[in-house]
Order: C-alpha cells, then structure tokens, then sequence
C-alpha cells in the first residue's frame, strides 16, 4: 500500500515511520522485518548468555570454595560494567550508526562468556564477567534504538515489547542446555557454547541497512560536520581527561563496593563518590535536561530491584530451598521464560492500544496476585509453581518489554542510543544491588549464615515492596513531574509522538500525534 512519510526531526523525511494508515505486521516493508529478526535474535542469544552464571551458581560456588553472598556477586559483576557499555558502545551507535555498535556488542559479550569458561577464580570470573556486562549494555541500547527508528512510529510499543520478548526465550534455551550439558561435563562447558553468538549474529547483521531515522537526523549533519552527538560532547577535546578520570574512578569505586572489599562509611563514601560521577555524565550528556535523566535512571535502578532478585536467585532457591534437581529446575525456568515471552509480546500490544505508562502499571498491579504465592508453596506443588510463575514473569517481568519505548521517548535522535543504553544500564545497576540484597536478606530471615531457609521470603518481601514502588514512579511519571518542576524538560522529539493520548496525559513524551511537531510552550504543557 501506499506510504506518507512523515516529517523527521530537523526537516529531514523519515519513510521509517510511517506504513500508510495501517498498522500491522503485514505492512512493514521487508527490511523492516530483517531489521527486527537481527536484533531479536540477538537479545535471544543476549538473555542465553546473560542467564548462564544463575544457572550454575551453586557448582561455581562449590569449586571456588565461595559463599552464597559472594557467589551472587559474581551476577553483579555484569551489572558493574554496564554503565561504561551503554556510554561508549551508545556513542559509537550515535556517532557511527546504529549498526557497527550491535555487532560490537554481541562480539564483546559472546567474547567474555567464552573467557568464563576459562576463570581460574573469583577474580577472573568476575572480570570476564564484567565484559559480558559491557557487550549486553551496548546490544540493549543500540539494538532496541535501531528497530523502533525503524519500525513504523504507531507499532514501537509492540516493536520495544515483542524485542524484548527475546530475552527470555534466551534463558528458556539456556535452561533447557543446563538440564543437558551440566550433569554429565562441567559447567565451564555452558560458558563455551557463547562462540555461537559470533558467527550466527555476525551472519545476521552484514547486510543491514542503517537506521533511517538516524541517517536523517545525524548521518547527513555528520557529512557536513554539523554532528553534534553523544560522542562529540562526551570526547571534545577540552573533556577527554575529565571523562577518562571518572571512568577510572567509577569502575574501581563499582568493583570495591560489589566484591565486598569495603564496608561502613568507606562504602557510603564510594556509594556517594559513584552517584556524583553519574551525574557529572548526565549533566554533560543532557545539559539543563540532567534531572529527567537522573530519574529515568533511578526508576529502571528500582525495575531492576524488583525483577532481579527472582531472576538471578531463583535457580538458587529451588535447588537449595525446594530440593529440586537439575532437570526440575530446568522445566520450572522453562514455564518461567514462557510467561516472560508472552508477557512482553503481550506488553507491546497493550502499549499500543491503552499507552505506555498505563499498561505497565496495569501489568505490574496484576503481578502483586502471584508473587506471594510463588514463594509460599512447598516444592511438592510442581505443576500449581510452574503456572504461577508463568503468570508472574509475564505480569512482573514481561511488563518490562515497554520500557525501552518509555526510556526512549525522553531523548533526541542523536543521542538517542547513548540516552537509552546510558540510562538503562546506569540503572541496571539495580540489577548488580538485587542478588546481594536478596541473599543478605535471605540469611538475616533465616537468621544463620545459610540463606537457604529463607531466600524465597527474601524474595517475596523485595519483588512485591519494589513493585509497588515502580508502579507508583511509572504510574505518576516522575521523570517528566520533575523534569517540568525544574523548568529543564526534554525538547520533545519526533520520535516521542507515537504513543496514544493517554500517554500524554500525565507527561509521558510519547504524545498523541503521529505528525512531529517543536517543543513549544503548548507541547511542554501535555509534559
């Protein structure tokens, strides 16, 4: 059918976005369709990956002689370096294209996941581990950035919820290789398997096109040199020390907190100095705008908090807490990964049709019904716990496929990629705070240094709390309140007017128009 593309930021026109008055599957033109299947199948090898470290925590735990604590950090160590992938790999994706940042980032992690398999010990584990963090920050922020630019602008809910959709047939995959490779070779074997990522997404991606909303907006300015990106704020001559020094300071400040080398107020004190250099990136990278960024930050910071403590330490818990053997623990994450998949495809069209904040906050309110439940059954109900953890990832984490649209909404084309991989993985860091919150909260509940006996109330006290709490962030949105209290709101851009009204309502970017238009006084008003 015929199209009507629509108008880009900066004047320039943009054929992504618009399919004609239809918007269905059946209208995207063919490139569109390979632009998702490349980045969908590498957020599916992305969650296999990531997944692996849960799975064999315990064997881990038992060759480097580590303690529960202590092996959870080795799932932080991921979230540690995220922040430094999101903001480099980002720029390249801003500055370089889209495209040359997703095939960097699936070589980085596919790269640290063979080198675990290698470790020798906590330390290399953890570092190796650091690189993977590093690939899957970059494939988040470049990967969902390049399909919403290039899908049509009244599907990139679906297109953020059916992405993200992925990631959890990832882990089911990775599940289902645990039940097979871990009882008859090590689990260093699991870590091998990560050389396939390389050849198969490398295959994949050659022949994409570069996303045509950025080519309009800062491929053309940067052939002109009129580019002004992430990259050229964040490397300008006159910053390069600056940002080289809080990259040094971070990363050890992150790595002394999360291995457990300081404590008391020497912790506090790297906990403060952390935050200041986070928010020296921010106010480089958003100028006046540093505010909002902040609160998106600590909002994906809280969605971490509440998801991963049951990501990353419900492997452990029903091995250690329920009993169950590797094929059980298998078929459990299986049912888990399920609802998680459909949760997010199911996410996406919801968006689509109610908007953005509401569906998220209808999905998380419906998760507090099966939360407690989960973590209340005894390891005889097999079949009621693979059901209910069905319905609570679709409704808890599978509600999570919208947030790369609302974290999206809130910035430019050119710094679109780092915006969102900065943001998200500074965020992430929830993700690093979630299994050692949960285990220490485990043994303080069980009041013994083993947290076994009470790892499953740990978990329901901090996914249902932390629930409510997002629910209320995302609910009243924050980000856009404060952002319009301190008079330094977003300049809204084309791409944030996507979602339906009632998106607009209480200030979600995405507005109810699918025609851009500038960031006037009127706009600021539906923020």
């Amino acid at each position: 059918m015929a199209t009507t593309p629509s108008s880009a930021p900066g004047g320039a026109t943009s054929a992504a976005s618009g399919v004609g008055t239809a918007h269905s599957f059946a209208t995207l033109r063919p490139d569109q369709k390979k632009a998702f299947a490349a980045a969908w199948l590498g957020y599916l090898l992305d969650g296999f990956d990531f997944v692996l470290i849960t799975l064999v925590l315990t064997e881990i735990a038992a060759e480097f002689e580590l303690s529960t604590i202590q092996a959870a950090t080795l799932v932080s160590a991921a979230f540690v370096s995220r922040w430094l992938g999101g903001l480099v790999l980002g720029a390249i994706g801003d500055h370089y294209g889209r495209k040359p940042a997703m095939i960097l980032s699936i070589v980085a992690y596919s790269v640290g996941s063979i080198l675990c398999g290698f470790s020798w010990g906590y330390w290399s584990l953890f570092i190796f581990r650091a690189v993977v963090g590093i690939g899957m920050a970059g494939e988040y922020g470049s990967s969902a950035t390049y399909v919403m630019e290039s899908w049509p602008s009244k599907m990139r809910n679906r297109a953020s919820g059916f992405l993200l959709s992925a990631y959890p047939i990832g882990t089911v995959l990775a599940a289902q290789v645990y039940h097979l490779i871990t009882p008859q070779l090590s689990w260093r074997w699991l870590f091998f398997i990560g050389i396939i990522p390389i050849a198969l997404t490398l295959y994949l991606r050659r022949a994409l096109p570069e996303a045509e909303e950025w080519k309009a907006e800062v491929g053309d300015k940067r052939e002109r040199g009129q580019e002004v990106s992430t990259s050229t704020v964040l490397f300008a001559p006159h910053r390069r020390v600056l940002n080289g020094v809080l990259t040094v300071v971070l990363a050890a400040a992150l790595v002394l907190i999360f291995s457990g080398n300081v404590t008391g107020w020497v912790k506090l004190l790297m906990v403060a100095v952390v935050i200041a250099c986070f928010v020296t990136f921010a106010i480089q990278l958003a100028g006046r705008s540093w505010v909002t960024m902040v609160a998106i930050m600590g909002t994906v910071f809280c969605a971490f908090l509440y998801s991963w403590p049951v990501q990353s330490l419900l492997p452990t818990y029903l091995k250690t807490g329920l009993g169950y053997d590797a094929a059980q623990v298998s078929l459990a994450l299986t049912w888990a990964g399920l609802g998680y998949a459909a949760g997010s495809c199911l996410s996406g069209w919801l968006g689509d049709k109610i908007g953005t904040r509401k569906a998220y906050v209808t999905g998380l309110v419906l998760s507090l019904l099966f939360v407690f439940p989960v973590f209340a059954l005894d390891g005889k109900n097999v079949v009621l716990l693979w059901l209910l953890l069905f319905l609570l990832q679709a409704t808890n984490q599978g509600i999570s496929g919208l947030l790369p649209k609302f974290i999206g909404d809130h910035f430019p084309t050119r710094m679109r990629a780092a915006g969102l991989g900065f943001s998200y993985n500074v965020g992430a860091l929830g993700g690093a705070v979630a299994p050692l919150a949960g285990a220490a909260l485990a043994a303080s509940l069980a009041g013994s240094s083993d947290p076994a006996t009470g790892l499953g109330r740990a978990l329901m006290i901090l996914a249902g709390g932390v629930t409510v709490v997002v629910a209320l962030i995302i609910g009243f949105n924050i980000p856009a309140r404060l952002g319009r209290l301190t008079g330094t709101d977003w300049e809204a851009p084309a791409f944030d007017r996507t979602a339906p009204g009632a998106d607009a309502v209480e200030g979600s970017p995405g507005a109810a128009t699918d025609t851009p238009r500038p960031a006037t006084a009127g706009a600021r008003k539906e923020l």
